[in-house]
């Protein structure tokens, strides 16, 4: 065996049971990474100078294979709900890891010693062995890349195995079927295996820290976008796919501190991450200029189609799936902050497109409506969005991510009330989705003045403005606000039919009240008194 490139002192990956590869390549740069790819055969340079990739079978995540071992080390922690977090028996880890090992055997694999966590204190060493160049390419991308110093030396805390090529056998390794993801808290490794979406990397990181900084470091791990101003001030942002969340928080007279995943400590929030991953179906200069101008070389497509005849991506075609997707190195957007951490946040967004026309465009929460609205989580689908989806449908999903949530949804929410109520947080429920009616009846609120409300509130022009509240969900609504049309800061007073606006504001709370019944055992009385007043046979 040969082991290539900048390794750590001592470090071999005969050390993980892998002495029997053919060939060991460490830290390569991207240009090597992308050189590997192309003479593999698995990829081709676009027209930017991006790496194109397909993902084979998996063009996203498989939720229902994700697991975590089931040990004395997360049998009393885990939120064992059934739905994200899986029990993977703890017998079956080293059977599974060293028919992992054997299929590796006699083939060149990829070794890159990366970083979790902006902020020095809370940092994660991750070292990621992957099959494909490009997977290590895409870990490359997304975490934070360690100077030659830190590499010198380096001391992985947590380890990764990401194997598309390997597909297991339920009956003999315990999964559910030939694709997996695993994570192990005791022995600090994760196995991907069968998939070669690479979100199955970044997100199984993801939720290592969502279980060891809440728990052991008392730092809130947030599933948002951060950007801060001039001045220092920081916003947070946090919503579901549709809602606005990269284009809302990319804003140019702001500082960009990361676009998914972040902590919030006594001193202020951090990013996890060194890179973004955005989805680009449709994307366009116009609409996205800071993506656009980030796919470059170095950038890595998945899924994607170029016109015929041509290596120009066309972002229109969905073809082999609505989830296209691009990852590249954060200091491809201008105007990122340095390191990319901020001070403690003075206004956090929730996001949500409302397809319902019931919620109001902006409305300021009180900490038990932030709690409650953090653990539901809502927003809306419409039709076209998904295969099947005819007509408006709630979703709810707890904290912005519950795939991603060991812990119970709770332990989150009641950490975000307090770090609130500590520093003087404002947080806002604001409507992207839709007013004067439902989806097919009403409009979308228009960009412009989701913008000009988000301006004024980093601004404090809506500090001193008169407020009313909502009917049934108890919000706060500003009377007025510079740059939006007061007519339709009320919702109600944008329907027509006023009784048609009563009847839906009531069957959206009734579908809150009915997603929060999960939640009731564990959540305090300030959380319950904030669910929204349901009238009977209304």
């Amino acid at each position: 065996m040969n082991e290539f490139g900048r390794k750590p002192k001592n470090a071999s990956v005969a050390d993980l049971g892998l002495g029997n590869v053919r060939a060991a390549y460490w830290n390569l740069e991207p240009a090597e990474l992308v050189e590997d790819t192309i003479l593999n055969g698995e990829g081709f340079l676009t027209d930017t100078g991006a790496l194109a990739i397909d993902t084979g079978e998996f063009t996203g995540r498989s939720p229902k294979d994700k697991f975590i071992v089931f040990d004395e080390t997360t049998k009393d922690t885990v939120w064992w709900d059934g739905s994200f977090n899986n029990r993977f028996e703890a017998e079956k880890v080293e059977p599974l890891l060293n028919r992992m090992r054997a299929y590796l055997m006699n083939k060149d694999i990829y070794v890159r010693d990366c970083i979790a966590c902006a902020d020095p204190e809370h940092k994660l060493n991750i070292r990621v062995v992957t099959e494909l160049p490009w997977s290590n390419m895409f870990a490359y991308n997304m975490f934070l890349r360690p100077t030659e110093e830190e590499q010198e030396n380096f001391d992985p805390e947590w380890t990764i195995i990401c194997a598309p090529g390997f597909h297991a056998d339920p009956e003999i390794d315990g999964t559910r079927q030939h694709n997996f993801s695993i994570l192990d808290f005791t022995r600090k490794i994760a196995m991907v295996g069968g998939s070669g979406y690479t979100g199955e990397i970044k997100k199984g990181i993801f939720t290592v820290l969502n279980y060891v900084l809440p728990q052991d470091r008392n730092v809130l791990s947030m599933h948002c976008s951060a950007n801060k101003g001039e001045e220092g001030d920081t916003a947070v942002f946090f919503g579901l796919s549709g809602t606005g969340k990269t284009t809302l928080s990319a804003d140019p007279d702001r500082q960009l501190i990361g676009d998914d995943e972040h902590g919030w400590t006594a001193n202020g929030i951090f990013n996890f991450e060194g890179g973004c991953y955005a989805k680009c179906i449709d994307l366009s200069e116009e609409k996205e200029p800071q993506i656009w101008k980030a796919i470059k070389f170095g950038a890595l497509l998945e899924n994607i189609e170029v016109l015929e005849g041509t290596s120009k991506v066309d972002y229109s075609n969905g073809s082999k799936t609505e989830n296209t997707r691009v990852s590249y190195p954060i200091h491809h957007i201008e105007g990122i902050a340095k390191p990319s951490t901020g001070g403690i946040p003075k206004n956090i967004f929730f996001l949500t497109a409302d397809a319902f026309g019931v919620l109001p465009p902006v409305s300021k929460l009180t900490t038990g409506q932030a709690m409650y609205h953090f653990i539901s989580g809502y927003t809306a689908k419409v039709a076209g969005t998904e295969a099947g989806v005819t007509e408006p449908q709630t979703t709810f999903s707890a904290c912005f991510g519950a795939p991603f949530l060991p812990l119970h949804p709770t332990q989150y929410a009641e950490m975000l009330g307090k770090k609130m109520n500590e520093h003087g947080v404002n947080i806002w429920l604001i409507n992207t989705g839709w007013s004067g009616g439902e989806y097919g009846v009403g409009e979308r609120i228009k960009l412009p003045y989701t913008r000009a409300m988000i301006t004024a509130i980093l601004n404090g022009k809506l500090d001193g403005v008169e407020y009313t509240q909502h009917e049934v969900f108890g919000l706060n609504m500003p009377t007025s606000c510079p740059g939006v049309p007061s007519e339709i800061l009320d919702p109600r007073n944008t329907w027509s039919d006023k009784a048609g606006y009563d009847k839906k504001a009531n069957d959206l709370a009734e579908a809150f009240v009915e997603n929060f019944k999960k939640f009731e055992s564990y959540a305090n009385e300030e959380i319950m008194k904030a669910a929204p007043r349901v009238v009977q046979n209304a």
